[in-house]
């Protein structure tokens, strides 16, 4: 049984304001951490474009909330159906918001702020999960059980052309995707909500078709699959699962042993890694220890973090320098309150 941080604790993390933890010996955070209130209940996502911060509301919201690089809360944009995932361009102009309430994706303009395409997913139902790979837009859908699916929008293409149903696996819920920023020829999808887990590895072929190329073995991954990512080149990918108490990290061509783990005590809940390759972003929704830790790729820890609140699932993203790691938290104690906090990394 999950045993919630006691009220206690709470306080006191909220008395003290963010506790950044010492790993004696290595460098740490060179300025102090901080907590920016957010006009939202629940979160589902966070990206960072460099000079703006996006959150998205989730299911029950029809918000998205910008703040400056700092954490300060600079506006909204409001009357979306259920945001979730939130996914930005390669030149970060654009802003990709998964919208399953709707079956759509709508797109916005990172700097004016202004929505410049909506498409529909048509039988793509739930939308919920998206990922990039140059011309080829992925989106993760499903609404109920063994409905997911992956769907593509070719935006190379006047007007966008849509496919659904790209792959033959069934998913037991919409997958999770993620993609590498700098190989446009592989796509990672990540089976939630089921015990144990399972990650599919895909390579993009000619016109975006997508051949399955591997999948874990049994029970490799744990359980409860909550986040995935890839490298930058597409040689490693990253999971965080509710079980094992530990980040690992697999090589794209095998999934079948790690090649390093990242310990971060009970139910890891999301991984990401920075936009050079250097740092591992891992978080974890754990009782009276660290939600957030960043470490080099061979496994050494560099810093840690005390969120005072609930870490959620996925919600972590590297300032495009890596200078900064935004980590979205929730109040579990029923004041429904979201907060963005920026915790500036050491160099080095």
């Amino acid at each position: 049984m999950r045993i919630r941080r006691g009220t206690t604790l709470a306080l006191a993390a909220l008395t003290a304001g963010l506790l950044t933890v010492a790993i004696p010996g290595q460098a740490q955070a060179a300025a102090a951490p901080t907590a920016t209130p957010l006009p939202l209940k629940t979160v589902a996502d966070v990206v960072s474009a460099g000079d703006r911060v996006f959150v998205s509301g989730g299911r029950t919201s029809t918000d998205v909330v910008v703040a400056s690089s700092t954490g300060a809360v600079v506006g909204t944009l409001s009357g979306l159906p259920g945001p979730t995932d939130l996914l930005l361009s390669a030149d970060r102009r654009t802003l990709y918001v998964a919208l399953p309430s709707a079956n759509a994706i709508a797109a916005f303009d990172t700097g004016t702020l202004v929505e410049s395409a909506r498409y529909d997913t048509g039988a793509g139902e739930c939308p919920s999960s998206l990922a990039l790979t140059g011309r080829y837009l992925w989106f993760g859908y499903g609404c109920d059980q063994w409905g997911g699916n992956i769907g593509q929008i070719d935006l190379g293409r006047q007007p966008a052309r849509l496919t659904t149903r790209v792959v033959s696996q069934d998913y037991h819920d919409y997958p999770l995707l993620a993609a590498a920023g700098q190989n446009r020829s592989v796509l990672l999808a990540g089976q939630p909500s089921l015990s144990p887990s399972s990650v599919y590895a895909y390579g993009i072929g000619a016109g975006g078709a997508l051949t399955t190329l591997r999948t874990n073995d049994w029970s490799v991954l744990g359980s409860n699959l909550r986040d995935i990512a890839l490298d930058p080149t597409g040689t490693t990918l990253y999971t965080a699962a509710g079980a094992p108490y530990e980040v690992q990290a697999f090589p794209f061509a095998d999934i079948s042993t790690p090649s390093a783990t990242y310990p971060t005590g009970a139910y890891p809940n999301a991984v990401e890694v920075s936009r050079d390759g250097t740092r591992i972003a891992a978080g974890a929704d754990a009782t009276y220890d660290p939600d957030v830790f960043v470490f080099t790729p061979d496994g050494t820890e560099l810093a840690r973090f005390e969120l005072g609140d609930e870490l959620s699932d996925g919600a972590l993203a590297w300032a495009p320098n890596g200078a900064r790691l935004y980590a979205v938290a929730w109040d579990w104690t029923g004041v429904d309150q979201a907060t963005l906090h920026v915790l500036p990394i050491p160099a080095g």
